[in-house]
């Protein structure tokens, strides 16, 4: 046996034996909000999961082509070799300072080109920042933020419906939101995921918004959505279920800024990171996941939490 051989056989069983100490902390139920340190000398490739029906990740306010957004995006190349998955949910704020399409290169295909040579798709919707130029036309027609045009749309992977908005101020409200309630009456998905750039419930600089409870959080409880993923507040922040919906903060994309608590809060970080969501029939596993690799917040929303 050759010296590549025996440091292939030896390899493979440190895996097997990671993989398998992994999974039961991974089944032992304190295993919520631990955090687990995800090795690359220790981890093997993981296999299938039974049940999974789609794996994705979400991040916002990445754009800004510095050190922190190539962290993050450093994790989710990580995260994609050992846990594949094709969609990124891209909550907006996409390209800092004011969405000048001449930088998409540097802010976007530069930074996740491990991840586009992939076939990773980039689902987006519009920030703050990002309509600051043009309202933001170019960003809506360019190809690798898939919104085809559109401020906003509706996309289906599976049992899986996404709902991406503009809730920018000067967004076509009206039309907007009738658009909303009829494509969520007409859903006959199992899970029903919104993403917009702005935050419901927030604990962060900016805080909650008053006005967008009112208007979504019956909305969402009527028909059964059971997640709204945004950015804006550059944190991580999960609450718990509100009315049957899990409001999921994902803006440490490239910066942070502080965060507190509410009574609402299952879990805030000051943390440049992403979030990812791996799917099954009865619940959505969601784990916020570190520039080193590691989950520091863990939780599960149930298929009839809404």
């Amino acid at each position: 046996m050759n010296l590549k051989r025996r440091q292939f056989l030896f390899l493979s069983s440190l895996g097997a034996i990671g993989t398998g100490f992994l999974g039961w902390m991974l089944s032992n139920k304190n295993y919520q909000n631990a955090d687990i340190s995800y090795s690359a000398t220790a981890i093997a490739a993981n296999p299938p999961k039974k049940d999974l029906l789609l794996r994705f990740v979400s991040v916002a306010d990445t754009g800004t082509g510095a050190k922190g957004q190539y962290a993050v995006a450093g994790a989710m190349n990580f995260y994609h070799k050992e846990n594949p998955y094709d969609l990124v949910v891209l909550a907006g704020d996409n390209i800092y300072n004011n969405g000048e399409i001449e930088k998409i290169s540097a802010v976007f295909e530069r930074p996740y080109q491990g991840l586009l040579k992939q076939g990773v798709k980039f689902q987006a919707c519009l920030g703050n920042h990002d309509i600051r130029t043009g309202n933001g036309e170019a960003q809506l027609k360019y190809v690798g933020f898939n919104m085809n045009g559109r401020r906003y749309y509706t996309f289906r992977r599976g049992t899986v419906q996404f709902f991406a908005l503009d809730t920018n101020s000067n967004a076509d409200w009206k039309n907007q939101l009738s658009w909303l309630e009829k494509e969520l009456s007409r859903s006959n998905a199992a899970w029903k995921v919104v993403f917009g750039h702005h935050p419901i419930y927030a604990s962060g600089v900016y805080g909650s918004n008053p006005e967008f409870i009112k208007i979504f959080t019956p909305l969402f409880q009527k028909y059964g959505v059971q997640v709204y993923i945004n950015g804006h507040e550059h944190h991580y922040e999960r609450t718990r279920a509100i009315n049957g919906t899990t409001y999921l903060i994902t803006g440490g994309g490239a910066g942070t800024r502080p965060v507190g608590r509410s009574e609402w809060t299952e879990y805030s970080a000051e943390r440049l990171s992403f979030a990812a969501y791996e799917v099954y029939p009865d619940r959505i596993e969601v784990s916020a996941i570190a520039t080193n690799n590691r989950v520091f917040d863990k939780g599960i929303i149930q298929l009839k939490s809404a």
